[in-house]
């Protein structure tokens, strides 16, 4: 794995660590107790799927490598996806249930998007990728 793709793994990790063990005081309401487990789960799969992505990182971006193992051969961006449960996770464990009305519109647009019909003739060549046909059956987006 690539240094910056390491750094942008770990990082957030402990930062959220951090943070947790900061505001980790009495009196655990089932709210916060929720929210810290939907966290962990969310932090576990959104690590998994970034390393999973291995050296197709980049900072900008560029289409390296084409990733269809893993939890990327069933969710179609799990950083996003497992993201935005990190960020649910959080906000009910600092007990500020309102802020999770930033998280639907991101949702909304996560379930929703189209999925691409298929893939562009540059990105195949210099990928050397088959074009498929798109599974049938459920279409939600987040789940191609």
């Amino acid at each position: 794995m690539q240094r910056g793709a390491l750094v942008v793994t770990i990082v957030p990790l402990v930062g959220i660590a951090l943070f947790v063990y900061e505001f980790a005081h009495p009196p655990w309401a089932p709210l916060r107790i929720a929210g810290l487990v939907v966290m962990a789960f969310a932090l576990v799969f959104l690590t998994v799927s970034r390393v999973q992505l291995g050296n197709s990182f980049s900072l900008t971006p560029q289409a390296k490598k084409l990733v269809t193992h893993g939890i990327y051969s069933r969710i179609r961006n799990p950083i996003y996806f497992f993201g935005i449960f990190v960020f649910t996770g959080l906000f009910l464990f600092l007990e500020r249930p309102w802020l999770l009305l930033l998280v639907v519109p991101v949702l909304f647009l996560q379930i929703t998007a189209p999925a691409p019909k298929r893939a562009s003739s540059k990105n195949t060549s210099a990928m050397n990728i088959a074009v498929t046909e798109p599974r049938r059956g459920f279409s939600c987006a987040a789940f191609a």
